[in-house]
């Protein structure tokens, strides 16, 4: 579960939308990507892969979404937003096991 605000956040795509004629990760220039760039390869964020580097604040399990600070069923059970901790979500009423 993701908020809004986190949805910029999440990872792109290695390969460009070549079949997209205005998506931005098409464009070649100074504004867009260089030509013959391997992007696994030169990426700026070198800690991108250590997936299993970051921990759940609440129950202290290995998270491997990057950027996340909790994991995917704490972030369920208690309705937060997996990497900002914003309540998403009532869950009062939901029936729900204590694991």
């Amino acid at each position: 579960m993701v908020c809004s605000k986190c949805e910029k956040k999440l990872a792109t795509l290695a390969t460009p939308d070549k079949w997209k004629e205005g998506s931005k990760n098409a464009e070649v220039g100074s504004s867009g990507r260089k030509l013959n760039e391997n992007k696994l390869l030169s990426s700026k964020n070198k800690a991108k892969f250590a997936p299993y580097e970051a921990r759940c604040r609440v129950c202290k399990s290995r998270v491997t979404q990057t950027g996340a600070h909790y994991c995917q069923g704490c972030a369920y059970k208690n309705g937060i937003c997996v990497m900002c901790g914003v309540k998403i979500l009532d869950t009062k009423l939901y029936k729900q096991s204590s694991k």
